[in-house]
C-alpha cells in the first residue's frame, strides 16, 4: 500500500514526466502527421495549382512552428487525455495489478513470448481510443477547452463515431499497423535482445556486456528502424483520419470539425497541412502507397531518429 509520501513523490514524478513528454510527443505527431505532397494539387474547378501549406522538414523545425503560431498552448495540446489515460493506466498497476509501471515500449508480464504478444494488443486496444484523441487534440487546428469534455469530443469525433464509438477501432488499416508494430517487436526484436544482452540483474548492477554484441545489437535495432518508422508514420496519418458515413460527408462543407465557429489556435495560419477527409486511404497498403506516391519516401521516415533511440533505449533497459 502506497504511503501519502510515496503517493505525493508518484504524483510529482508524473507531472513532472508530461510537463516533458506532452510538447516532444506533439510536435512528434504534428510533423509526422503534416501533410505535404510534392506535385500540384486541383483546385474546384479542375486546374492544377502549386501546393501553398506548411512546408517542416525537421522535427525542430516543426517544434519552432508550433511555438511560433500557436505559443506553449500549442506544445501542451492533447495534455488532457495524456493526463487522463496515464493516471488509469499507472493507478491500475500499482494497486489493480500490484506493480510498478516501467519505462519501455512492450514491457509485458513474462508469459512467454506469446502470451506476451496477446498481453501487448490487448493493452494496446484498451490504449488505442484514447491514443487516437490525443493525437488528434493535438493536430486539430481549434483550440479545444481544457474542462469540456463533451464540447472537445464533438470537435474531435464525427457524428458516425459519437453514435458508434466502435468504429474508431475499425479504421481502415490502423489495427494492421499496430498489430504488426507489436509483432516485429515482441516476436522477433525482443528475442535477438535476448540472445545478444543479458538481462540487468536484480541489484541492477552493471553485468559483463560483450562489446561485439552490443554493437550487433545496435545495427539490429538501426535495421527495424527502417521497418518500424513507416509503420509509426502511416499509424498517426490513420489515426487522425475520422470515419464518416455519407451523412457526414453532406456536412463537411458546413461543419468541416464540429466546432462551431470556435476560434483557431494559430492567430493566422494552421501549423499543419491536413489530407482532404474526402478522399481517405483505404488502408494500411494503400496509406504507404500514397505517402510515397505523393509526398516522396522521406515522409515515411519522419523523426526515425526518435524510433531508433526509443527502441535502443527500451532495449537496453530491459
Amino acid at each position: 500500500m502506497l504511503s501519502f509520501f510515496d503517493f505525493f513523490l508518484l504524483l510529482f514524478s508524473l507531472s513532472s514526466t508530461l510537463a516533458i513528454i506532452v510538447p516532444l510527443t506533439g510536435v512528434l505527431v504534428r510533423f509526422r502527421a503534416n501533410y505535404n505532397p510534392k506535385g500540384l494539387q486541383l483546385d474546384a474547378e479542375g486546374g492544377a495549382t502549386p501546393y501553398t501549406g506548411p512546408v517542416v522538414k525537421t522535427y525542430f523545425g516543426m517544434f519552432q512552428r508550433v511555438y511560433q503560431i500557436e505559443g506553449v498552448n500549442g506544445l501542451y495540446k492533447g495534455v488532457m487525455p495524456t493526463l487522463l489515460s496515464t493516471s488509469v493506466v499507472t493507478l491500475t498497476l500499482l494497486f489493480v495489478m500490484d506493480s510498478r509501471p516501467t519505462h519501455g515500449t512492450y514491457h509485458a508480464p513474462n508469459a512467454g513470448i506469446f502470451g506476451t504478444l496477446f498481453y501487448s494488443i490487448f493493452m494496446m486496444l484498451i490504449a488505442l481510443p484514447t491514443a487516437i484523441i490525443t493525437y488528434r487534440a493535438i493536430t486539430t487546428p481549434h483550440k479545444l477547452p481544457y474542462f469540456n469534455p463533451t464540447k472537445s469530443l464533438r470537435a474531435l469525433l464525427t457524428a458516425t463515431e459519437r453514435r458508434r464509438p466502435w468504429i474508431i477501432f475499425l479504421t481502415p488499416g490502423l489495427l494492421a499497423a499496430e498489430v504488426s508494430h507489436i509483432a516485429l517487436v515482441v516476436l522477433v526484436l525482443t528475442p535477438l535482445r535476448r540472445l545478444l544482452l543479458p538481462a540487468l540483474p536484480a541489484d541492477n548492477s552493471l553485468p559483463e556486456i560483450s562489446t561485439f554484441k552490443i554493437v550487433i545489437y545496435v545495427l539490429v535495432v538501426a535495421a527495424f528502424t527502417v521497418v518500424l518508422t513507416p509503420l509509426e508514420v502511416v499509424a498517426t496519418r490513420l489515426a487522425i483520419q475520422r470515419n464518416h458515413s455519407p451523412a457526414d460527408y453532406d456536412n463537411l462543407s458546413q461543419d468541416p470539425d464540429g466546432t462551431d465557429g470556435d476560434d483557431f489556435a494559430g492567430a493566422e495560419e494552421d501549423v499543419i497541412g491536413l489530407r482532404n477527409e474526402e478522399d481517405p486511404y483505404l488502408g494500411l497498403v494503400d496509406c504507404i502507397q500514397r505517402v510515397v506516391q505523393e509526398e516522396g519516401w522521406q515522409a515515411l521516415y519522419r523523426a526515425w531518429w526518435l524510433t531508433f533511440l526509443g527502441t535502443l533505449g527500451s532495449g537496453l533497459s530491459y
